[in-house]
């Protein structure tokens, strides 16, 4: 929720700001939750009875599971599907029509055969297993082995322990709706190098796999090679929308890779892994705002790219894009004596600034520097419900879903919001959503004062179209926003994180809070020169202390 935490205060028929979102608590609702929970069960078996009906009397057994009831289940589903019986396995299952389906094509349409289940220790409801078989197509056959794991849950309206049904529980890799597919691949491999030349391999940097994935999935067809025969994951439509790219998990024969060249920096890249290996579920993106060019991606959160496709609240980083549209505006200059209140009312809601500090006499900057909340939101009465979206897209080119960088991306969510979300958005709450990706980019346009659409590979290999802004910021804004961000970067949230940042520098933090999460996502995005970064360690804390010395340890190298 930024550097200055928001709390609100709930009235009696008012929706509370909790972690950044709407709740609406009804009367009484939380009481009857907590008893409809709360009946008690036996130790082992893990049941009581209910009646079902009282003309029938049937008994429908409630509560949790026992140990037994698990171990059934599970050897029942893993039995049947180890002997091809896959309408037999489907009905140990909650969703019997989509486990047949899977499972049917996992015979048919994988080709893989001489299926071993070997169960392991159980955990609770949950029991992991292994599976061995081999993947058999036209001759060519390669032995297939990995590890999954099932649930066991109690049917609701029989009693019944059933397998809950996810297509993961056939292989980790798998969404629901995605399907196992052996044969000729649907795209040629690729071998994709940085702009030095050198190639890029999740040997050399680990969390590349999605962006290899992506390259592969965009230019196979187009960069020469010839497909090869290969055990995929076929991505569904669910998975699609998500912007999933297929993915290749054995190769029976391999294809002729074709070549793309990247704007990847190996010296950037390797310092971007060295740094996000050093703090779990942390994500960073370096930039050259004169450009666009990608030199660095890189996270510590296997299998999803979320500098690129992460969909986070971006917490008081959000404010750079809110302060331009003040700026515009006319509302407000950066040494312009402006109040940061404890408590700021809109729409019925009560917001609290962090220990509930404020900013009696102070400038416009200070409060940015200090990451003071209510200093935004009591702009809200001035504002108009699609002012912040309309800036972030015209200006910032984001929420346009039109980004074409070489690779699948998530361009932004600025959602037109009124009332309390809408004062919530000001501070990159509510219903904002970014990732290091969009943010690196606010900086770099900051930097240059001008949007230029970041990519990964040169729109001169395959003639694609780069985003544009409809409109640029004027340069007295673009100097007001330096000023700002300098101020930050020297003095404010985001010095002690910048310290030894020499040059023409400007940086922002954020820390945006997650409902059920016991720390806030730690956010910060700066600008060094010709360089721009951002990065975002999940469920990390403050900004300035988690994601700002990896973004800060990157544009040193500037």
């Amino acid at each position: 929720m930024g550097n200055r935490r928001r709390v609100a205060e709930r009235r009696k028929t008012r929706p509370a700001v909790i972690g950044g979102m709407i709740a609406v608590v009804v009367g009484g609702a939380g009481l009857g939750a907590y008893a409809l929970y709360g009946h008690g069960a036996s130790a082992e078996d893990g049941g009581s009875s209910t009646s079902a009906s009282s003309g029938d009397h049937k008994h429908v057994k409630t509560g949790p599971l026992s140990a037994a009831e698990v171990r059934t289940a599970a050897t029942g589903f893993l039995t049947s599907w180890k002997s091809g019986k896959a309408d037999r396995a489907a009905a140990v299952t909650n969703d019997p029509t989509a486990a047949t389906a899977l499972l049917t094509g996992y015979t048919k349409d994988a080709h893989i055969t001489g299926v071993t289940l070997t169960p392991g220790t159980r955990t609770g409801d949950k029991v992991p297993f292994s599976v061995k078989g081999t993947v058999v197509y036209k001759g060519i056959s390669k032995p297939l082995a990995y590890a999954s794991s099932l649930t066991v849950v109690r049917d609701k309206e029989t009693g019944k322990p059933l397998v809950d049904w996810h297509s993961s529980v056939v292989h980790p890799d798998l969404k629901d709706g995605d399907r196992l597919v052996t044969g000729e691949a649907g795209t040629p491999p690729v071998r994709a190098y940085d702009r030095d030349g050198g190639e890029l391999t999740t040997a050399k940097y680990p969390s590349l796999g999605p962006v290899l994935d992506g390259l592969r999935e965009k230019y196979g067809k187009i960069a020469g090679g010839k497909a090869g025969i290969e055990l995929d994951v076929v991505r569904g439509k669910a998975s699609q929308k998500a912007k999933l790219s297929d993915k290749s998990l054995l190769t029976l024969t391999k294809g002729t890779p074709g070549k793309v060249k990247t704007t990847l920096s190996p010296t950037f890249q390797a310092a971007a892994e060295r740094q996000v290996a050093a703090k779990d579920r942390s994500s960073v993106v370096v930039l050259r705002p004169s450009t666009g060019e990608i030199l660095a991606v890189a996270n510590h959160n296997p299998g999803f790219n979320t500098a690129f496709q992460g969909s986070l609240a971006p917490g008081s980083t959000m404010k750079i894009v809110t302060s331009t549209m003040l700026f515009e505006k006319k509302l407000v200059k950066p040494d312009q004596s402006h109040p940061c209140p404890k408590t700021y009312k809109l729409a019925g809601w009560t917001f609290h600034n962090d220990d509930n500090s404020e900013i009696k006499q102070g400038s416009f900057k200070l409060a940015f520097g200090a990451s003071c909340n209510n200093a935004f939101i009591n702009f809200a009465p001035k504002l108009s419900d699609s002012d912040l979206t309309t800036e972030a897209q015209q200006v910032y080119g984001l929420g346009m879903n039109n980004w074409a960088i070489g690779v699948p991306t998530f361009d932004g969510s600025i959602p037109v919001q009124s009332g309390a979300q809408m004062g919530a958005s000001l501070i990159g709450q509510g219903g904002v959503r970014m990732n290091p990706l969009n943010m690196a980019s606010v900086s770099a346009t900051v930097e240059s004062g001008v949007f230029r659409q970041p990519y990964l590979v040169s729109p001169d290999v395959d003639h694609r179209t780069l985003a544009k802004a409809s409109r640029t910021m004027s340069s007295q804004t673009q100097a007001w926003l330096k000023e700002v961000m300098r101020y930050t970067a020297g003095y404010g949230t985001a010095a002690k994180a910048m310290s030894g940042v020499s040059g023409d520098a400007g940086a922002k933090t954020g820390s945006a809070e997650v409902d059920g999460q016991k720390k806030p996502n730690g956010w910060f995005t700066a600008y060094r020169g010709d360089l721009a970064a951002a990065g975002v360690v999940q469920a990390g804390g403050h900004g300035g202390d988690t994601a700002g010395p990896i973004v800060a340890a990157l544009l040193k190298m500037g």
